[in-house]
């Protein structure tokens, strides 16, 4: 699976070999699977190149489908048709021993879908996942780790932006804090995303699902976006990346863009640097930065329009307002 999104390269002579990008050499598809025939081979591939968009959610459900056939073969069944719904529950009740419920979930939601895409492609007749129920799963409170006010502050204080880098990291986090967007929507920016609008500045976000947000830019966000700009010397370069990588000497910036997997070693290195023991990820700064904002009289309904999230119920999640008040009500318990 490439960086661009493509699952598949190339599909070799009807072999039943895939090519891919991120792992060396080829990949052998499961036999259950190119015994059906090349048009059993070809529709598995279409599921993945032509069905899902989002490349996270591709490798993701490409890794789930594998390993699933794969577990099949090993039971002795070797033809799809012979998948039955007992097969696909013996699994997911195989899979709860070892996994989380939403992993479970998910592997339950890729069997289903591309069993779906092969009745559609009349591959098999019928979808033996269709009937099986997964694990029951509520979740009512998220798991990110947030930063409190102090942390937050504390973190940002220690980059000093004496440098071109200290200056870029400073504005991403800020982008991810004071927008609550996501770190694939910030490092997929280009210059030309941050834009005068009236009086100010704003920013034009690409979130997942083809989603186009645009948000307005905090005074203090405007003010760390505008000394970076001017130390990396990239203002003009209107299509270029905004976020930049650094060179191996971390003196200046090249014209590749980061990545969401750099903007999480940074964080990971800037909160070590700063002293904070909260096991931080790129997720955090959406959480606390919602968090932030319903602490201080915002409202869920404007929280959720600001995240871009579809249902008030996803952007909830992120909120930890209560976390103080367990806390308070926690040390009210003497001996």
């Amino acid at each position: 699976m490439s960086d661009d999104g493509s699952q598949a390269d190339s599909l070799t002579g009807g072999n039943g070999r895939l090519t891919t990008s991120t792992e060396a050499g080829t990949i052998d598809l499961p036999v259950i699977l190119t015994s059906a025939g090349d048009d059993a081979v070809m529709r598995f591939v279409e599921f993945f190149t032509a069905n899902i968009r989002n490349k996270h959610t591709r490798r993701a459900y490409f890794r789930n489908a594998v390993t699933f056939l794969r577990w099949c073969e090993t039971r002795g069944i070797h033809s799809l048709r012979q998948v039955k719904p007992v097969t696909v529950a013996a699994y997911v009740e195989l899979l709860q021993a070892t996994h989380s419920k939403p992993t479970v979930k998910q592997c339950l939601a890729t069997i289903r879908m591309l069993f779906d895409w092969l009745v559609t492609g009349q591959i098999v007749p019928a979808n033996p996942a269709h009937a099986v129920r997964g694990p029951r799963h509520v979740v009512t409170r998220g798991k990110t780790p947030v930063l409190s006010a102090e942390e937050t502050r504390t973190l940002f204080e220690s980059i000093n932006g004496e440098s071109v880098v200290e200056k870029r990291d400073r504005a991403l986090l800020a982008a991810m804090f004071f927008t609550f967007a996501r770190v694939g929507a910030v490092v997929a920016m280009s210059v030309e995303d941050y834009y005068p609008q009236g009086k100010r500045y704003w920013l034009r976000l690409h979130e997942k699902n083809g989603k186009q947000h645009e948000m307005p830019a905090h005074h203090t966000l405007e003010e760390y976006l505008d000394a970076y700009l001017h130390a990396a010397g990239i203002a003009d370069d209107r299509k270029g990346p905004l976020f930049r990588s650094a060179t191996k000497t971390a003196d200046r910036l090249n014209n590749n863009p980061l990545r969401p997997a750099d903007v999480w070693r940074m964080i990971r290195r800037r909160a070590n640097k700063a002293g904070i023991a909260t096991r931080i990820n790129c997720h955090s700064f959406r959480a606390t930065g919602i968090t932030n904002y319903l602490e201080h009289n915002g409202t869920l309904e404007k929280a959720q329009q600001m995240a871009s999230h579809s249902s008030p119920r996803t952007t909830k999640l992120y909120d930890r307002t209560n976390d103080q008040v367990t806390l308070d009500e926690v040390e009210k318990i003497t001996l």
